[in-house]
């Protein structure tokens, strides 16, 4: 697929979507990177590091997470992404579920939408992304962690996404999946959705894990939110052995070398409708 000026093989590709978090109160990394000058270091770090994407937030969804206006979002986030697309050659997503800051950046520049909640969130964001011809990541999301059976209830949501997607003319071969980890499921399901990673292929589409740093690798470990990269890591392999073409991260330089080693070995991510090698 094509995402901004760059072909992603996402039948035999492994990616790394570097985070840039742009809040004063993102789980892991809050404050760090809300300056421009920091963000811009920081954005330049993680390509030199091998972040094929730079996925820029300005709203947390952390558990317990305070909403952000759009207004504001789009303050903190347009900026950036601007300042990215003018230093760097590579794609910018936003991380956002309101159609208002999706369109601000993909008119600053920006060449992917991560939408959380799958265009459910919104009704106007499939209309923009459509209208820019951009790219987007649809989330699985719902409210309550609560399901008749765990996998088949993802997929079936993530099909409903996918219909509100071609409803609003978004190309097919514009459209990553992700499963959400983190979001309205508890450890154990979590857990099983890893798992079952190879299940979400039967979609027939690309799919980014986004695991880094989160809750199912503290309580697994016990650890704090600073110290799960190597729990991150495990999971970046183990999407990667069961097709997975993309993985948002924090820790680029370490999910690099550790998805490298594994192709090397001779795992590759992606190759839908036959097992990997």
């Amino acid at each position: 697929m094509r995402i901004g000026n760059r072909e992603f093989d996402t039948a035999r590709g492994a990616y790394i979507m570097g985070i840039l978090n742009v809040t004063p109160d993102s789980f892991s990394d809050g404050g760090r990177w809300n300056r421009l000058d920091a963000a811009l270091a920081h954005g330049e770090a993680m390509v030199r590091e091998g972040a094929d994407i730079l996925d820029v937030g300005g709203e947390s969804t952390r558990p317990g997470y305070q909403a952000v206006p759009a207004e504001e979002e789009i303050r903190r986030v347009v900026p950036v992404i601007r300042a990215l697309k003018e230093r760097l050659d590579v794609p910018v997503s936003v991380d956002t579920w309101k159609a208002q800051v999706a369109e601000a950046a993909l008119e600053a520049g920006a060449d992917l939408v991560n939408d959380i909640w799958g265009l459910k969130g919104d009704p106007d964001m499939g209309r923009v992304i459509a209208a820019h011809g951009a790219a987007c990541c649809l989330m699985h999301n719902r409210e309550k962690a609560e399901y008749r059976e765990l996998m088949p209830d993802i997929l079936e949501d993530l099909r409903s996404s996918l219909e509100l997607a071609a409803q609003a003319g978004i190309p097919r071969d514009r459209i990553l999946l992700d499963p959400g980890i983190g979001f309205a499921k508890n450890r154990e399901q979590n857990l099983e959705v890893l798992r079952n990673l190879g299940q979400l292929r039967a979609l027939g589409f690309p799919v980014l894990l986004g695991t880094s740093r989160k809750s199912v690798i503290g309580q697994t470990l016990d650890l704090t939110a600073d110290q799960r990269v190597e729990g991150t890591l495990a999971t970046s392999v183990l999407g990667l052995v069961q097709g997975c073409a993309f993985f948002r991260v924090h820790d680029v330089k370490e999910n690099w070398r550790a998805i490298r080693m594994a192709e090397a070995i001779g795992y590759y991510g992606g190759d839908y409708g036959s097992d990997t090698h």
